[in-house]
């Protein structure tokens, strides 16, 4: 699943791994049930909502995407704990390489398993990579009913203040 990246971004998003919509597609966050793409709108990352076809876009606004593990999967829990933490480590390089200001990783639990971080929570991370600052962003599943999508775009909105464009 190709990243959709550039230096110096504003944000760079992490999923946890492509699911399997978004392998067949080419796209992030393909899946119809899935809320990237509506709150990432919500949130006022973007004007309009984007489809997972025009992924490209958010270059255009400083944003970008890629994931912790590169292995496509029906559900983020066939990963194993050593697929996370290799996939924290080659983050790490990508990250130290493209120098984003902020990386925002979409799932707590991903989160924790990639950087061993049992008590992180949701909202800004004391770990830096470099220069860039870490977010926990919740999971924009439609598995994640813990979140509602107006409750998530809050969370996001909160990024999105702290990384002005």
């Amino acid at each position: 699943m190709p990243d959709v990246v550039a230096d110096g971004l504003r944000v760079l998003f992490c999923g946890i791994n492509p699911g399997l919509m978004t392998a067949a597609t080419g796209h992030h966050f393909a899946r119809p049930g899935n809320r990237f793409w509506p709150v990432l709108h919500l949130s006022g990352f973007t004007p309009r909502l984007l489809k997972p076809s025009e992924q490209g876009e958010l270059l255009s606004y400083g944003l970008g995407i890629t994931n912790v593990v590169a292995r496509a999967t029906a559900r983020a829990d066939e990963l194993t704990a050593d697929e996370y933490l290799e996939g924290g480590r080659q983050l790490s390089l990508k990250v130290a390489s493209l120098r984003p200001r902020w990386l925002a990783v979409v799932g707590v639990t991903a989160y924790r398993a990639a950087f061993d971080d049992r008590k992180a929570r949701v909202g800004p991370q004391q770990r830096q990579i470099g220069d860039t600052r870490l977010w926990v962003l919740p999971n924009p599943s439609g598995l994640n009913a813990h979140w509602t999508a107006e409750t998530m775009a809050e969370e996001f909105a909160r990024l999105r203040e702290a990384a002005p464009a």
